[in-house]
Parts: structure tokens; C-alpha cells; sequence
């Protein structure tokens, strides 16, 4: 392992992997799971489990990826669904916010106690995962997917609003932007406002995802 390696670990005796980025002097930088982004020890991000480190193929230099890493020490927002451990190593690494976890969930319909901001229900994701791992088979199962699909587009429109209020904030803030010596205060309030927006975009584009999917399956109407 080496400075700024992309390192996994098993969690919960192996059922998830946990993420965080080496930052070269014995300590990594990782989303401790619902409370902050921390820089703890390699031994207690292990926690006696055997580490091993993610390669990308298009991984951004050392330099850039300790200073995203770093840049983000204290950070407390937390989301298991849009912006946990692993988005935020993958993010050091390459640039982009993503996690292989999620997607796999989104895919498989595996989506257990998840909730899509905890603006939706688990129930309802895992109705609709399990409709999109195993099809259309009756009309009962076509209904429940035109009800998913109607509060999926209700949770799109929450989201959309969210968006439009925060990027409206974040515009009277860059107007208002100060020059050097800045206040610190006013310079937390728009990184704030710059993370809340993006998590606010990749929720969005993970609901329009599932949205995709459900039409997709109503559209190819029930198995024969």
C-alpha cells in the first residue's frame, strides 16, 4: 500500500466493504458510516480485517487525490444511498462520485432497508427491486409498478425543487463572493451549498434511473 492508494476493507463479516483512501503516513481518510468523514489510524479503519487497495483505470495523480481526500476532513453528510464511503474514494481517486455498492443494490434489487434520501419508503424499494429482477409475471405486478413509477416521479419533483432552492442560494452567495481574506464562515457556507447541490444531483440521477428502468419494464409488458 502507498500514499493515496484507493483502500477497501470487509465490514459486518463481509456482507459490505469499506472504503477509504491511504494517506501515506500510517492514516486514511474515510466516511465513518452515518456520522463524518474522519482521518483515523490504519488499524482502527481495518479493525484486525485484511485491506486490500481498489485500482482504477483512470486514477487522477497521488498529489490530487490526497488533496480531495484532505479537502474534506470533517465533512458530515453522510448518505448511505448518494454519498458514502466508497462515493467519497472514488471521488479522491478519479474525480467521480460513485459507488459500485449502490449501483450493484440498484441493480440486483437487492435494496434491503435502503431509503432514496429517506424521502421513499424501503418497502417500496424493494418492491420495486424485486419487480425489476424478476419482471413483469401478472397484472398485479404491473399495477405496483405504475405506483412505484407514480411516486417516483413525486420524489423527482421533491428533488427538483431542492435543487432549484439550493442553486439559488448558491447564486446569491457567488454574487456576494468575497476576495481574499475571506471569511471562513462565508467560505463553509458555499462549499456547503456546492456539496449539498451535488449530492442533490446524484440523488436525482438515481431516481431517474429507476424511473428508466420501471417504464422500460411496464413498456415491455408482462413476461409469456
Amino acid at each position: 500500500m502507498a500514499a493515496a492508494d484507493h483502500l477497501r476493507v470487509p465490514r459486518q463479516h463481509g456482507l459490505f466493504l469499506h472504503h477509504g483512501i491511504d494517506l501515506g503516513d500510517g492514516s486514511v481518510a474515510h466516511y465513518l458510516e452515518g456520522r463524518e468523514i474522519l482521518r483515523s489510524p490504519l488499524e482502527e479503519f481495518s479493525r484486525g480485517q485484511d485491506v486490500s487497495v481498489v485500482n482504477h483505470d483512470q486514477a487522477s495523480s497521488a498529489g490530487v487525490t490526497l488533496r480531495r481526500a484532505m479537502s474534506r476532513i470533517g465533512e458530515q453528510n453522510y448518505n448511505l444511498l448518494f454519498n458514502n464511503c466508497e462515493h467519497f474514494a472514488n471521488w479522491c481517486k478519479t474525480g467521480r462520485h460513485r459507488s459500485g455498492q449502490v449501483e450493484d443494490w440498484l441493480h440486483t434489487g437487492s435494496l434491503g432497508a435502503l431509503a432514496l434520501g429517506q424521502l421513499m419508503p424501503a418497502a417500496l424499494l424493494t418492491g420495486l427491486g424485486l419487480l425489476l429482477r424478476k419482471g413483469l409475471i401478472d397484472e398485479a405486478s404491473k399495477e405496483r409498478a405504475r405506483q412505484g413509477l407514480v411516486q417516483l416521479q413525486r420524489l423527482r419533483q421533491t428533488l427538483l425543487e431542492k435543487l432549484e432552492s439550493t442553486l439559488e442560494q448558491a447564486e446569491i452567495w457567488l454574487k456576494g463572493m468575497p476576495g481574499q481574506g475571506a471569511d471562513d464562515r462565508m467560505d463553509r457556507r458555499g462549499r456547503k451549498l456546492l456539496l449539498t447541490g451535488r449530492t442533490i444531483a446524484d440523488e436525482l440521477a438515481a431516481v431517474e434511473d429507476l424511473e428508466t428502468r420501471i417504464r422500460t419494464l411496464l413498456e415491455s409488458g408482462p413476461e409469456t
